[in-house]
């Protein structure tokens, strides 16, 4: 994407002279000597088993200037745990493995849920919430960095140009999300593109002027799973649980920092990960039931921010967004018209038409319950309540992955 056009009020950095990433990570070695970066990986057992996670691996064993790797493993059998251990010894970064189905974070959950926190259904936001605490307990961290483990055109330069931001010592960046492509022999990304982001301009029309709208649009790919931060940050921020974590965490930063310290960052010309699909009338799975947790979680933030959802403001909502999306297919359709990308415009309908079901039962469910599903509270407030939690956490991931390695030499 060769341009360096700015536009909205955070920082876009493009990628226009393809900088070879070897210069990108000689620098980052120099910038995170003294300020360590740990790079965290929520990840299903599953994906070790596909094209993603190998490769993933096979690419980081190239990289010398990460602090330490935390892979959070769901859904992994103590077998599974063992041979993810065995996976990633052959990283030569320093790896800690965070069982997050095994006995010891087990017992650790439910003192969590004694002292009166809200611990979620085990998935992704869980996952990214103990992986920050367990990189947490580690002073010396300065900067952490996540992304996702399905990405199966995964090239290490992803990394460091989404980490480049925050380490370099002449940026003053709190917080960098990367942005990318999504297309192949067609165009995807449709709840970026179909869904939030009429959305948003659909609040800007029907509320009027509002700094997170403003922020929320400013970001070219707002659902994008790879950001990185300063640990100031990350001490602070609430973690959702559901499929608006990417939203919600957008919102804890608008929060906490501001939009002059928050830059995106072009990672790769294209990204390819699974697809979900779209059923019609299905908000259980699939890209409906992430629609409808983003819709919640946006509603939710603006009711924090002041914002009136009355009825009247819900119904209008509605009328407009139907008419952003509908401009947004002719849009994407001239787009793919003058690349010869095939397009299929009915069913691009059918997916406004779903998504406008699904703000339909999220608004009813907002009615219902305002507040929604409870985030994971911030490390600070864990370690106020409970000093040496971390401390135990950090405890409970070494006992475990010392224990996988006797028995992965045992075996051998």
């Amino acid at each position: 994407m060769a341009d360096f056009f700015q536009n909205g009020v955070i920082t876009t950095l493009q990628d226009i002279t393809h900088r070879p990433v070897d210069e990108l990570e000689a620098d980052l070695k120099r910038y995170c000597e003294p300020q360590p970066l740990v790079l965290l990986l929520p990840a299903l057992y599953s994906e070790f088993e596909g094209p993603a996670m190998p490769r993933i691996v096979a690419e980081l064993k190239k990289t010398d200037y990460l602090n330490r790797i935390v892979l959070s493993l769901d859904r992994a059998s103590e077998e599974e745990f063992h041979r993810a251990v065995d996976d990633m010894s052959q990283l030569p970064t320093d790896v800690r493995i965070l069982w997050n189905d095994g006995p010891r974070i087990r017992d650790l959950y439910r003192e969590l849920e004694e002292a009166g926190f809200f611990v979620a259904e085990r998935g992704k936001g869980r996952g990214v919430w103990l992986a920050l605490g367990f990189a947490l307990a580690d002073k010396r961290v300065r900067n952490f960095a996540l992304h996702d483990c399905d990405i199966v055109n995964y090239d290490r330069a992803m990394l460091a140009r989404l980490v480049y931001p925050i380490a370099h010592p002449g940026t003053d960046f709190e917080y960098s999300k990367g942005f990318y492509a999504r297309v192949d022999e067609k165009l995807h990304g449709r709840v970026t593109r179909l869904f939030v982001t009429p959305l948003v301009r659909a609040f800007k029309r029907v509320v009027g002027a509002h700094p997170f709208f403003e922020y929320l649009d400013s970001f070219r790919y707002p659902l994008a799973g790879e950001f990185a931060l300063i640990r100031s940050l990350a001490t602070g921020i609430r973690v959702s649980p559901t499929w608006g974590l990417e939203i919600s965490l957008l919102g804890e930063v608008f929060d906490k920092t501001t939009v002059e310290r928050v830059c995106q960052v072009e990672i790769a010309d294209t990204y390819e990960h699974k697809h979900q699909p779209l059923l019609k009338g299905e908000t259980e799975t699939g890209l409906a039931r992430m629609a409808l947790d983003i819709a919640k979680t946006l509603f939710a933030i603006l009711a924090r921010g002041g914002v009136v959802l009355s009825d009247a403001t819900f119904d209008t909502l509605l009328a407009t967004y139907n008419r952003y999306a509908r401009l947004a297919i002719e849009q994407y359709n001239a787009l793919a018209l003058l690349n010869g990308i095939p397009y299929d415009r009915h069913a691009e309908i059918e997916a406004v038409e779903a998504y406008l079901d699904t703000l339909r039962i999220a608004k009813q469910q907002y009615r219902d319950d305002p507040l929604g599903v409870p985030q994971q509270s911030s490390w600070a407030r864990v370690r106020a309540a409970l000093p040496d939690f971390s401390e135990r956490l950090a405890a409970a991931v070494e006992r475990d992955n010392e224990q996988a390695s006797r028995t992965l030499v045992a075996v051998e």
